[in-house]
């Protein structure tokens, strides 16, 4: 569509419901960590779509897997045997130790599945109730909803599932009050991205997996965000040293297209009778064979350089916080998954850093979140440490 920002930005509020803050940019193309706007201005990305482009934008692995897969066909159904499919599952399951996969399109979708897994485990056992945390966040549907302490994304849409209580997070003594017997599942974000990038603290993990084997309840690792050796390990839950029953991903599995799955170990692997789960795009070929060139691009060839790079990019947010302590009060988060706790609302820092071109985004309020592509440089990271540091004279 050929026409200039003003007149796109006055067609997409006519058009599209209103249920976003966008920037106040138009873009016209993204390449590596860079996005482009329709008036030339360049803009370094530690945005990543999210969370979703972890090898950059317009990687030509993933341009060139899709185009080859486009030209084979782009969408069957789930009733045909898809090599696209099954090469992608051979790989994350091989990688992470699970051993079934179901695909779906989205973190959401696969959190609900999950949540489908655990009733039906529960109800086979006659457990009731699920238990999920302040500060997670699994979603926009009405499970994922359910699971959720979020009051603006839930306002006037109820009433959500029964049988779900939210515990605080890190409460090590509302575990012990409440999880029993009728548990049938807890979910959990070892390192929470709406929450505002924090941590499940070690004694509260080391006393659900101790009520788990007290209780024999299933435990779900929402690995949407902080999946994909998007923290330097596969899945954030690892740098626990402890193996959840279920794992839910989705974002930079797909390397930039919709793309989730769930991992189950074997003692789940026949919970779904044929018919009883299903989806028409999950698992699309193209997505998949994008999925397997992203995995193929990151592991194990790009490790080393993610360590690296996580090690320095928290060099330097740690200079910020000592050059700016009444501002930056803290440093969170692990690898490629950082956030910047502020003595004021981040919105105000996100909009100061878009005038530097570069591109964040706040959460929970007073958190800076920053979620990079796996691929940025030295050089990167020295260009954000400048223009965070200007923004943060600016606030």
């Amino acid at each position: 569509m050929k026409l200039d920002t003003a007149s796109l930005v006055e067609l997409e509020q006519k058009y599209i419901l209103q249920t976003y803050k966008r920037y106040p940019i138009v873009v016209d193309y993204a390449q590596g960590s860079r996005i482009f706007d329709k008036n030339g201005n360049e803009y370094l990305d530690f945005l990543a779509g999210i969370a979703v482009n972890l090898l950059g934008h317009s990687h030509p692995k993933i341009i060139q897997a899709v185009e080859n897969q486009i030209r084979r066909y782009m969408h069957l159904s789930n009733y045909f045997y898809q090599d696209v499919q099954i090469e992608l599952a051979e790989k994350i399951l091989t990688l992470s130790g699970y051993s079934k996969i179901f695909y779906t399109n989205s973190g959401a979708e696969a959190n609900e599945g999950a949540l489908k897994i655990v009733r039906r485990w529960g109800n086979q056992r006659n457990k009731k109730t699920v238990v999920a945390f302040t500060g997670g966040f699994h979603g926009r549907t009405y499970g994922a909803l359910s699971l959720m302490d979020k009051p603006h994304y839930k306002e006037l849409m109820g009433p959500f599932l029964d049988g779900i209580k939210i515990l605080t997070f890190n409460d090590v003594d509302a575990l012990k009050s409440i999880l029993s017997h009728d548990t049938a599942g807890v979910f959990i974000e070892f390192i929470q991205g709406e929450g505002g990038i924090s941590e499940a603290q070690e004694q509260f993990v080391q006393e659900l997996w101790d009520l788990k084997k007290k209780y024999n309840f299933l435990i779900v690792a929402d690995e949407v965000q902080s999946g994909i050796f998007r923290t330097g390990k596969l899945f954030a839950f690892q740098h626990w040293d402890v193996s959840p029953d279920i794992i839910t991903i989705a974002k930079g599995f797909g390397g930039g297209l919709p793309l989730g799955g769930i991992l189950v170990k074997s003692e789940l692997e026949n919970i779904f009778e044929k018919g009883m789960h299903g989806t028409t795009f999950g698992g699309n070929a193209v997505s998949c064979a994008a999925g397997i060139a992203n995995l193929n691009v990151i592991y194990p060839d790009l490790l080393d350089h993610i360590n690296f790079i996580s090690d320095y990019l928290d060099g330097i947010l740690q200079r910020i916080k000592q050059e700016f302590p009444e501002k930056v009060l803290e440093v969170r988060g692990r690898g490629l998954m950082r956030g910047l706790v502020l003595s004021f609302e981040a919105i105000r820092l996100v909009e100061k850093l878009i005038d530097e071109r570069i591109i964040t985004n706040a959460t929970a309020k007073n958190v800076l979140r920053l979620v990079p592509p796996l691929i940025i440089s030295k050089d990167d990271v020295d260009l954000f440490y400048i223009g965070l540091k200007n923004a943060l004279q600016k606030v």
